[in-house]
């Protein structure tokens, strides 16, 4: 029987990489964890894993219908935003012969080039002679390193987003008014930009100096701003000097020179297979779970709220389902709310004229779960309260001015709602 070769398969490069990096060994145990940059659940290589085709699901949602085009920027954006602002917002001229004349911008081209090095100067199609005129060409390309990084172009882990403005999950319905349902958030994103310093070579020719100075002093003017077209992309410009040239050969037509260097602080984001097939290009935001307590009756339920189905009511334990049988108390607790205005103290405390009501049995301990707290109507997150406790009939509330965003003044309307005992 013939022997059968089986044809080698190169590795691709996140096998490559994996490779090239050493495991992290425990120095207790001396048991080997494998790559250190991936995380503990996924560091037992698989080989759809090694290969580079492991990928989350929940990440890749549909742009079907999608009206939005994804971000692309590219070394022909740049050099179109240099171009429009030199023609558009810069905008030279000359006068000549009573004449006011625009000077033309052209891309420096092999060809353009070698004609001007041999002749000094550029003609038409009928031979006559091309001034004034502008030309340009990109030079260089230098990445900046010092801003930030996609850390592995085929894996990225940094990304841009914004928030798009209608999400259809989203469907209107009176249920969602009256029980304040927060909407699902879907937000587009895209990988970092890779930031880079171009480098452009620019050349001005005319007939005399008084005609290439007007033009010189109109460029200098626009360095150090934002050059590009307002509807698109702008990128910050520099030039530091300018060179110029006046020659007068015998024989030859005299020529008024200016050469400088225009640099562009731009970012790129290419379109790429790596990006479209590891990058995420949108996702929708975690549903929150809040689980409260109601009372409907003389009954008490608890409530479950989500935002993405509907309530759904179970009867609190101990009720034998039907909602008889409950303390007079725990009825009277559940649907006391008093709500009750503070006093300033200093910047970040202020106190309530009142103390709390004790919880009946079976019931969490009232705590600032079971308060609303307000300043000038505007609702304080519990993340921005440092303390709320209560002490001899008295309620303090102490709030950190860093999460809040402010601090407390004492013309402020300060107001709680909530299980007071007054």
């Amino acid at each position: 029987m013939p022997r059968q070769y089986r044809k080698p398969v190169p590795k691709s490069q996140k096998e490559i990489s994996n490779d090239l990096v050493n495991p992290y060994v425990n120095p207790e145990n001396g048991e080997t964890l494998g790559n250190p940059n991936i995380p503990s659940d996924f560091r037992q290589f698989t080989p759809d894993s090694q290969k580079g085709v492991d990928h989350n699901r929940s990440e890749k949602l549909s742009s079907k219908e999608d009206k939005y085009k994804p971000l692309q920027i590219n070394l022909l954006d740049i050099d179109e935003a240099v171009m429009y602002y030199f023609e558009n917002v810069i905008s030279p001229f000359v006068y000549q012969n009573g004449e006011r004349i625009k000077v033309p911008l052209l891309y420096h081209s092999p060809e353009r080039f070698k004609t001007m090095q041999k002749d000094g100067f550029l003609r038409d199609k009928s031979g006559k002679i091309m001034l004034p005129i502008a030309t340009f060409k990109r030079d260089t390309i230098d990445r900046k390193r010092n801003i930030t990084r996609k850390l592995d172009a085929n894996d990225p882990h940094l990304y841009t987003f914004w928030q798009k403005a209608y999400n259809a999950k989203n469907a209107y319905s009176n249920f969602n008014v009256l029980n304040n349902r927060v909407p699902t958030k879907q937000f587009v994103a895209n990988v970092v930009p890779d930031y880079v310093t171009l480098t452009y070579s620019f050349i001005v020719q005319t007939y005399y100096v008084e005609q290439l100075n007007k033009i010189l002093e109109a460029i200098n003017y626009s360095s150090y701003s934002y050059w590009g077209d307002p509807e698109r992309f702008k990128f910050r410009a520099a030039i530091d000097s300018f060179a110029t040239t006046t020659e007068l050969n015998q024989g030859q037509n005299r020529v008024v020179r200016s050469s400088f260097t225009l640099k562009v602080h731009g970012y790129l984001v290419p379109d790429v297979v790596q990006k479209d097939l590891q990058a995420i290009k949108k996702y929708n935001d975690k549903s929150k779970i809040i689980f409260g307590i109601e009372t409907v009756g003389s009954s008490a339920e608890f409530v479950e709220k989500t935002n993405q189905s509907s309530p759904t009511f179970l009867p609190q334990p101990g009720s034998g389902g039907g909602g008889t049988g409950i303390d007079p108390a725990t009825v009277t607790y559940l649907n006391k709310n008093i709500q009750k205005l503070g006093t300033y103290f200093d910047p970040t405390t202020a106190t309530f004229p009142c103390g709390w009501l004790t919880a009946p049995p079976g019931l969490p301990a009232t705590s600032l779960d079971n308060f609303t707290l307000f300043v000038n109507g505007t609702l304080i997150e519990q993340a921005a309260v440092i303390s709320f406790t209560q002490l001899g009939g008295v309620t303090t509330l102490v709030i950190d001015p860093s999460e809040l965003g402010f601090s407390f003044d004492p013309t402020d309307e300060i107001i709680a709602i909530g299980k007071f005992d007054c």
